[in-house]
């Protein structure tokens, strides 16, 4: 388990100070599916991840989730509802067995004026802004099946490691729907599955296609294709 000294915003906080937050603040452990805030909960605590993993998500108005995020320790999580004073954007949930510590507002707002505590928030801050940023990008640009050939081709071990639902959930797709498109790729001869529950790629050139067309389509010889295409 990591200790907040762990943390690059905590740690160049002196050892009184670092005292002084632990006293004043929760540790708390959560066992797997456990909620450690709802979309829209008032905020009263600075939360950092010190052991295990969660996944922050919205909600649709059909009950669907639509999963923003996954961090694992160390994190630290909620600047938002902090220095907005603001209800919780999105809720969040453990993925696995791990430890909580919760932090007042107060003793995070009483450290802003150290630079090196001030610059670290700022930097997680923008990193958040990243995050969003790429997730507004992916649901606008990228068809179902463009979402699936990306996340084959930047992270295949992802399907030995994950549910199906898990895997739908991070692509805001529903399971149904990404079965589908898996299936339409095995047809295509584009990936089959492993004997481990993976996902093994034949025709990576053929996803390329997916993403740029936003559409499964077989090809013979991919790269002419692409290049037909881009007019090279």
């Amino acid at each position: 388990m990591y200790d907040l000294k762990d943390i690059q915003m905590f740690s160049k906080l002196s050892d009184k100070h670092l005292f002084e937050i632990r006293n004043n603040s929760i540790e708390r452990s959560f066992t797997k599916d456990s909620i450690v805030f709802y979309e829209g909960d008032k905020g009263e605590y600075f939360y950092v991840l010190l052991e295990g993993k969660i996944k922050l998500y919205k909600t649709s108005p059909k009950g669907t989730q639509i999963e923003i995020n996954r961090l694992e320790a160390p994190a630290i999580v909620g600047e938002y509802a902090c220095f907005e004073r603001m209800p919780f954007p999105a809720t969040c949930e453990f993925i696995e067995d791990g430890k909580m510590v919760m932090i007042p507002y107060k003793y995070i707002y009483k450290y802003l004026e150290n630079p090196d505590f001030s610059l670290e928030m700022i930097k997680s801050l923008t990193s958040k802004i990243m995050v969003l940023s790429a997730l507004v990008h992916k649901e606008t640009i990228y068809s179902s099946e463009a979402k699936v050939a990306k996340i084959l081709l930047e992270n295949s071990e992802i399907f030995r490691k994950l549910k199906y639902n898990e895997i739908a959930s991070i692509l805001n797709l529903t399971p149904e729907t990404l079965s589908r498109i898996l299936n339409k790729l095995k047809k295509e001869q584009i990936i089959k599955s492993d004997n481990n529950h993976g996902i093994e790629i034949l025709e990576p050139d053929a996803l390329v296609m997916t993403i740029e067309s936003n559409k499964v389509k077989k090809c013979t010889d991919c790269i002419s294709d692409f290049k037909a295409k881009m007019g090279l």
